[in-house]
Order: structure tokens, then C-alpha cells, then sequence
């Protein structure tokens, strides 16, 4: 039996082609919530190695990503002048935050990566968490590293996969619907919590709905105690500079001291 004898036959045979052909970003990738300049210009602007405002950490530069809301990377920078000026390993871990928060997050309720550090400790309702969604270890270690940090990042276009449970991570907000989820890296996770806070500030992308703080949303909550516990059951700890004090002004925290 020929194809051309029997229409059907080809039909199905086109449909069953055309779902198991390789995901092709050209037609089926979810728009960038932003591009590599607003991106850079953003965190630029918000990193004090580069000329932003102090976040309270080591005030060292940083890498950003973003994830569109398929879980593709779609942007990547870095702040500092070269593309080591900031800690190496940052760019996956500013990659994997965004693939967090965005995978972790809804249209109607957002969660940071800093809002799931309790919850994943021995005993608690997340334990086992970071297991569950391994990174794309052939995404995250191809390419020229001379590319990384440019439009032409070999992350772009991929998943990374990966789940980090430490500031650092927020989803995206356009005001009408989740669009993905930005990630940054390079700080303490407290400071890079702010800088990530003033980045999607940057992008007008903080149109969060509601989080697990009423008041603050996604916001870092400093609420353990001295064993380690979370009031709340999403706390995170405090780390050793400035960075609870300046979360408090942003309004990117809640709750805490700054330890003397």
C-alpha cells in the first residue's frame, strides 16, 4: 500500500512526526521575560562592585540568569568587568536559582528560593527536595567559557534544571501572568537575595500576587531560632554582614537581627 493511497495513513504518520520532532526554540520557547542588556544593565546598577548600592554581603560581583517560563535559560550576565571577576561557579548556580523559583512558583503565588531553606532541612515537609530535578549536566558544562555571560551563553535555549534552597532566587511577575524566573549568585545567598530583589524591581517584573508572607510576599524570612527552627516554616538564616537590615529597607525581608 502506497501513502498517496491512503490519506489517512500519511496524516497520522506526519502528526506522529511532528510530535516527537526535537524541541525546536523557533517556534515552540516561551518569550524571554528580558534580554541580555536589560539584564546586565539591571544588575549592574544593583551590584556594588559595579557601581549599584550596598546589599550587605562581601559586596562582590555577580552573575544573573533568567529562565523563561518553559524552563529554558534565556539570558545570562555577570557584572564585573571579565568574565572571572566573579566567582566561576556562580553562573550555574545563578542559572539553577532562576529554574527554581520559576518551577516552584504559580500565577497566583510565588516562591523565592529563599523561602524553602526550612522546609528542606531533615524532618521537614520539603526534605529531599534538591534531589528531585537533577541539572542538565550536558547543558551546564558545553560551550566556550569566553561565551558565558554574553547573548551567545551556551545555556541559552536550554534547561537547566537544578533546585537551590538559599536566597538568590526569584519568579517573575509581568502584572498579567507568571513569565519565569530570575536567578543571581556570586554574594552571600542573603545579598544575593537583595540584588535579585533590586533586579527584578529593575525589570518592572515584581508584579508577585501573593508568597507565604502576607505582607512581603517572597520576601527572605529571617524567623529561626537558635536550634534551627522556622517559626514560620519558611525561613532562612541569617548570614553575617548587613544583608538582614538592608532586606528590611527594600522590603525584600522580614523579621530578624543582624548578628553582633
Amino acid at each position: 500500500m502506497h501513502y498517496r493511497q491512503c490519506p489517512s495513513v500519511a496524516l497520522g504518520l506526519l502528526l506522529l512526526a511532528i510530535t516527537v520532532l526535537p524541541h525546536n526554540p523557533a517556534w515552540a520557547q516561551a518569550p524571554c521575560p528580558a534580554d541580555h542588556d536589560k539584564l546586565l544593565s539591571a544588575l549592574k546598577a544593583n551590584v556594588k562592585a559595579s557601581g549599584g548600592p550596598a546589599n550587605g554581603g562581601f559586596e562582590t560581583n555577580e552573575w544573573a540568569a533568567i529562565v523563561a517560563r518553559d524552563g529554558t535559560v534565556c539570558a545570562v550576565a555577570f557584572s564585573g568587568p571579565t568574565v572571572d571577576a566573579q566567582w566561576p561557579g556562580s553562573r550555574l548556580v545563578a542559572a539553577e536559582k532562576a529554574n527554581t523559583a520559576n518551577g516552584l512558583s504559580v500565577a497566583n503565588m510565588a516562591l523565592s528560593t529563599a523561602n524553602l531553606y526550612a522546609g528542606v532541612q531533615p524532618g521537614g515537609p520539603l526534605f529531599g527536595l534538591q534531589a528531585t530535578n537533577p541539572v542538565n549536566q550536558a547543558a551546564a558544562y558545553a560551550g566556550d567559557a569566553k561565551t558565558f555571560g554574553s547573548p551567545n551563553d551556551p545555556l541559552i535555549g536550554k534547561p537547566i534544571g537544578g533546585v537551590v534552597v538559599f536566597g538568590g532566587g526569584l519568579a517573575l511577575y509581568d502584572g498579567k501572568a507568571i513569565v519565569g524566573g530570575l536567578g543571581v549568585s556570586g554574594d552571600s545567598s542573603c545579598a544575593d537575595h537583595n540584588v535579585a530583589w533590586r533586579v527584578r524591581a529593575a525589570l518592572g517584573l515584581d508584579k508577585v500576587p501573593a508568597g507565604v508572607n502576607p505582607n512581603r510576599k517572597d520576601a527572605i524570612i529571617y524567623d529561626l531560632d537558635p536550634g534551627g527552627k522556622s517559626a514560620s516554616g519558611w525561613g532562612h538564616p541569617l548570614c553575617a554582614g548587613r544583608e538582614a537590615d538592608i532586606a528590611v529597607e527594600l522590603g525584600a525581608g522580614v523579621g530578624g537581627s543582624v548578628p553582633k
